[in-house]
Order: structure tokens, then sequence, then C-alpha cells
């Protein structure tokens, strides 16, 4: 028996890990495959009346058991990946996307929907079955329901053919982030790099048989070396490494895949009856059409590009001062920005580091979480997990209750792609009376502890925790009714509201004092830091949104082509940057290639949402100080009116719920610096 297909005797029925193994995946698809299509052929083929509860709700529960299933094989292959789970994936991908077309494209299922949604039992539904009913009924019509003929065979091979590619860019990406490394064999090629930083590739250079010093393209190697080396020539190299991933003449090119990608995705919507796959796309946003999304891009750029450029022109000018001559060049940006930022805040991320320990902060964002939300992590020894290094935890409310699973895994491996992300192994739904609740994961790639130090984070670490535990927030406490609808399943420019916001309170003295501290003498964090952190909040803010609108720029570049893309990637890439670009270009170097949020992690024609959601988190956290940082009253209103609904109502419904009026982006200009007082 295989057993992803027998009931799991686990806690909380989390996936048993140590039982599976990568053979099982594919044959257990095929066979929840067919399971789901004989639900389907009941949906179907009813002789009665198409009713919401016989036709929605019935398609709603279809295929839960894939749904299971195939979240687990898609995360492993995310967070511990080897061969066989790519070559799985690979399969899996295909199989799913063929099912899922024959659901879309079946003609007698969008019959029994349309007569549901046209019928008056719309209007007698309450919010959230009457999102249900729209989202299945816009679903089958994006889905190709109303193409005929060679349209429908077509729009079939687009979608199976986009879903095994995403896969190869993301394959491709990993493997050509393991390939490389930087093996130092001299204490000289070592200056200026802080001693965790040397501790960690000693020990990479020993893990891999060899001696001296092995540094990677993962961020935790590569970030802090660009950010500290003194050696030029070695910053420059290893950032060619890193921006010339999958750009080179090699298996791992995703030049081909780039242009693929983008001509079937606009191949797709025109089949629809679209301009272009950024219209297709917006139509199911907050945004709502491109114009509105290069209208918000263009209107923060002017506000934020005069910042970009004195940020640009005192670094400048700072790099001169200390005997560089020429161009500041990119990998030459971050080595001086990091010393000026010491220079004038008396800090930077390696003399912080060693008041935020992983551990600590770990226990910090837990209480901060029973303090706003009365919630408690409680150790799941038991629990199976997919890595040693998975720690599990229970999430118990004030009451006892359960509400949610959480695992984290927080340091890179070879298996692990880059980068930091939560998701769900199982999304909340409520049925039969019974409240089924979450099996939550988020995925990091801090440095490990060493021989001689615990784990320890940047600032910017820090947020990145921050910012992936509000992810997990947003699943965990979820009170849905509909799978579909639950946790993160929103609209995607509304996604990073509830991870954002949980940024602002790394900036916060009150919650930093109330546990930073050196992990050696126990001594918390100076006054003078938090002071520091919180003044340098707006340093390089000019640049940083400029860097940022640059990719969502380049995404709504790609995503707004009406015409197919045969063209030079490279060309087309600083055509678009050109908007935001402030370094001369650097030969064999792309963005594209390596862009895995738009061509292998569902953010095409949807970066923006970073920028958009930094608007509603500012206004929002606005209101936390208003009120008081750990204000329970403001905290109770924006669970129940945002972490809790999911995509169950309106997103600028349930934000005037909360705040009392729609988000103005005066908050983000003010606390990002762009305001002149």
């Amino acid at each position: 028996m295989n057993i992803l297909l027998e009931k799991w005797e686990t806690p909380h029925e989390i996936p048993p890990f140590d039982r599976i193994k990568p053979e099982d995946f594919v044959p257990a698809i095929r066979e929840a495959i067919n399971n789901a299509r004989q639900e389907i052929q009941i949906i179907e083929g009813s002789k009665s009346k198409a009713t919401f509860e016989n036709t929605i709700i019935a398609l709603e529960e279809s295929a839960r058991r894939l749904n299971i299933i195939s979240a687990t094989l898609f995360n492993l292959n995310s967070s511990e990946t080897n061969k066989e789970i790519q070559a799985a994936v690979q399969e899996a991908s295909r199989i799913l996307t063929e099912f899922s077309n024959d659901i879309s494209l079946n003609k007698k299922l969008f019959t029994r929907v349309k007569q549901v949604y046209n019928s008056d039992i719309r209007k007698n539904l309450n919010i959230e079955s009457r999102i249900l009913l729209d989202n299945k009924f816009r679903d089958f019509k994006r889905g190709g329901a109303e193409l005929k003929g060679i349209n429908r065979d077509r729009f079939r091979k687009i979608t199976e053919e986009l879903s095994v590619l995403s896969v190869q860019f993301e394959e491709n990406l990993l493997s050509e982030t393991n390939s490389f490394i930087l093996h130092l064999e001299s204490e000289r090629d070592l200056k200026g790099l802080p001693e965790n930083l040397i501790e960690a590739a000693a020990e990479e250079a020993v893990s891999r048989g060899t001696h001296g010093w092995v540094f990677t393209l993962h961020a935790p190697s590569y970030i802090p070396f660009m950010q500290n080396s003194e050696n030029r020539e070695l910053r420059e190299k290893i950032f060619r490494a890193y921006s010339s991933r999958c750009f080179k003449e090699n298996k791992n090119s995703n030049t081909g895949i780039v242009k693929k990608i983008v001509n079937l995705r606009l191949e797709l919507a025109k089949l629809l009856g679209f301009d272009s796959y950024a219209d297709y796309i917006l139509e199911d946003r907050m945004a709502g059409s491109a114009d509105k999304v290069n209208l918000f891009l263009t209107e923060l750029s002017g506000a934020s590009r005069p910042f970009a450029l004195k940020d640009y022109d005192t670094i400048t000018r700072y790099a001169h001062k200390l005997g560089h001559t020429g161009n500041v060049e990119r990998w030459d940006w971050p080595f001086y920005a990091e010393k000026l930022k010491k220079e004038l805040y008396s800090i930077d991320d390696e003399a912080l580091r060693p008041f935020f320990r992983l551990e600590k902060a770990e226990e910090a964002i837990f209480k901060l979480a029973g303090t706003l939300y009365g919630l408690s992590f409680i150790p799941a020894d038991k629990a199976p997990y997919y890595h040693p290094e998975v720690k599990t935890y229970n999430v118990i409310n004030e009451e006892g209750r359960h509400l949610s699973v959480l695992m984290v895994d927080y340091h890179p491996r070879k298996g692990k792609s880059g980068g930091a992300w939560m998701t769900a192994y199982r999304e909340q739904y409520k049925t039969e009376n019974k409240d089924i609740r979450p099996l939550i994961s988020i995925v990091m790639n801090f440095n490990k502890a060493t021989k001689n130090k615990p784990s320890l984070l940047s600032h910017n670490e820090l947020t990145t925790l921050l910012h992936e535990f509000g992810h997990a927030l947003h699943g965990m406490l979820s009170d849905c009714t509909y799978e579909s609808l639950s946790g993160t399943n929103v609209k995607r420019d509304f996604v990073e509201l509830p991870s954002q916001i949980m940024e602002n309170w790394a900036y916060e003295k009150e919650w930093l004092d109330s546990w930073a501290s050196h992990y050696k003498t126990g001594k918390k964090i100076p006054v003078r830091l938090i002071n520091n952190i919180k003044s340098s909040l707006t340093f390089n803010e000019g640049y940083a949104c400029n860097r940022q609108l640059g990719f969502a720029f380049l995404d709504m570049a790609w995503h707004s082509i009406t015409e197919y893309f045969e063209g030079d990637i490279d060309s087309f890439e600083k055509d678009s940057d050109s908007k935001t670009e402030l370094f001369s270009p650097v030969p064999g170097t792309n963005q594209s290639c390596a862009f895995g949020h738009l061509f292998s992690g569902g953010y095409a024609a949807g970066y923006y949402g970073y920028k958009w959601a930094e608007v509603l988190d500012a206004d929002a956290f606005s209101q936390f100080k208003h009120a008081g940082i750990f204000d329970r009253k403001t905290a109770d209103r924006f669970r129940q009116n945002i972490l809790e609904k999911g995509g169950s109502d309106d997103p600028v419904k349930l934000y005037k719920n909360f705040r009392g009026s729609e988000p103005l982006i005066d908050a983000l200009l003010e606390r990002s610096g762009f305001v002149k007082r």
C-alpha cells in the first residue's frame, strides 16, 4: 500500500515524512486524480437541478486528498529535494495540469456551475459562499471553458508546457547556485570579513573535503561577503557569478525558457481575449488593471527617484573619500554602503548579530504573537520531519484549543532553494461541523551555528523572519469555511500585508528592548543601538525603493508585451531597467534568467504587490503606533478583519473594516523619508 494514500496516524496528520519514498508520489497522485474524477463525474452526471451544495461545494471538496499529496511533493521539492523528487515533480506537474484542464474545459461541469451562477441562488448566499461561487465561475472562464475546437486544444497544450517549464526554471536556478564556490586559501583574502563568516566558510571547506575557506552563492555566505570583503576583485568575481546564474551557455541556461514562458503566457492571454498576460492576471487583483499598476509604480518612482539619486551621490562621494577611484560599481555598493551605515549610525549587520541569536529571536516572536493574538507555541517533539533541522510546534489559543501546526526550517542545504517562504501542507477549512486546522511551514536560509557560535541573525534577517512569520499567522489564524478561500488564498497584491506589517516591530525600541541581548555576556542591546536602528530606517531607502521598483517595472515589461518576443533578453531587460538604473551595465549578467518570483514562483505581473502592500502595511501599522505596538484591541481588529478572513471577503472592504478608511500612500512616503519636513 502506498503510504501517501493511507490515513496518516501521525500527530494532526502531519505527512509521515520518514515513510514517504520519492517513487510513491506519481502513483499516489494518479490514484488521487482517479478518485477525484469519480467525484466530478457524479457532479456533472447528476440528474438533479444544479445547486450551490451539489455543484459548487461538491467541486470544492472533490480533490482534497490530491491537494495534500501534491502540496507535500512540491514543498519537499523546494525545501529538501533530490534527483528523484525532481523527476517526480516534472511528471506530477504534467499530469496535474492535465487534470486541471480536464476540469476547467469540462462543458457539462461548466454548464452546471453557470446555472448556479446565473440563478437566484447567488443573491441568497452569504458573502463567503458568494465569493466561492464567483471564483469557481471565473476560474472556469479563465481556464478556457468557453474556448472551442483548436483553441481549446491549444490552451491545454500551453498550460501543460508552462507547468513543466516553470519547474525546469527552478531546478536550473538551484543547480546553478549550488555549482559555484569561491575557494580561498590565503588569509590575506579574508581581510574585512567578520569572524563568524570566516568560521562558517572554514566549516564549509571541511564539509567539502578541502582546506581553507569556501564561500557560496547562498545568501548567508554571499551577502556578508559582498558587504565586508576588502578585496574588490573577489567581490567582483562572486558578484558576477551570482548575477550571471542561468545566463551562460550551459545546461542550466534559462534564456530559452524565459522566452518560451513569456510567449506562451501571451498566447494564453490572447486565446482568452486579453491583449497581454498582465491584463489577464490583473483582472483578478486589487489593482484591477495594468494601467493602474503602472500609474502606481510611476507615482512611487517619481517620489523616490530624487532620493535614490541622492543616495547614489552620497555613497559615491563617500567611496572616493576612502580612496576609491572611478565609478562605484554594483560590487562596490554593498561594501561602501555598509561602511557608511556603520559610520553614520555606529551599527552594521555584523555588529548587530551578537544581539540577535536565532533561538532568542524565535522565542521573542512567539511571545509577540502571544501578546497580540493570545497564541502559545508548544514543541511537538514526536512530530515527523523531513530533515532533522526542522522544528515543529503545536499552536494553541488562550482557551487551550489547537489552532495549527507550525514547522520551522532555518538553514541552507544543497537540496533547498534559496530565499525564504511560508507554505502550507494542509489549508484550513470546515466540513461536517469540524474545523480542520492547517499545517503551516516557514523556510529560511540563515547561517547555521558553528563550533564556537550559535546562529546569529543580521537585522535584515530578523525582518525576514518576522515577514515569513506574518504569512504564517495569516495561515494559522484562518477561520474560513472553504479551503480555496482560507489563509493566504487571497488576491496576490493583498497577501503581503500580514507579512510586511510584522517587519515594523524590528525597528521598535519597546519590542527589541524586551529580548535582544548579547549571546555571550547576556547584556541587553544598548539603547543607543536601538535608537540607531530606528534612525537608520531611511538610510539608502531611496536606493532600496528604486531597486524594488526596477524589479516591478521589469515584471510588467515582460508581461505587458502584446507581440511575441523574438529579441534579445539582455537588451529587453536593459531597456526596462533604464527607468531606474543607477549603475553602468555589467556584461554577462542578467536578472531575468534567475528571477524565480516571475518564472517559477507565481508573481508574474504581480511583483508590484510588494510595494503595493507596503502602502497598506505602513498605513495599518500607524494604527498600532497610535494605540501602542502591543495594543490588544488593535490586534484583535487586525486578526478579525484581516488574518482570520483569508479571501472570504473583498480585501478593500476588509481593510476599511480594520482601518476605518482606504489606505493612503502618505504613511509609506513618510516612513521611507520621502516627505520633506
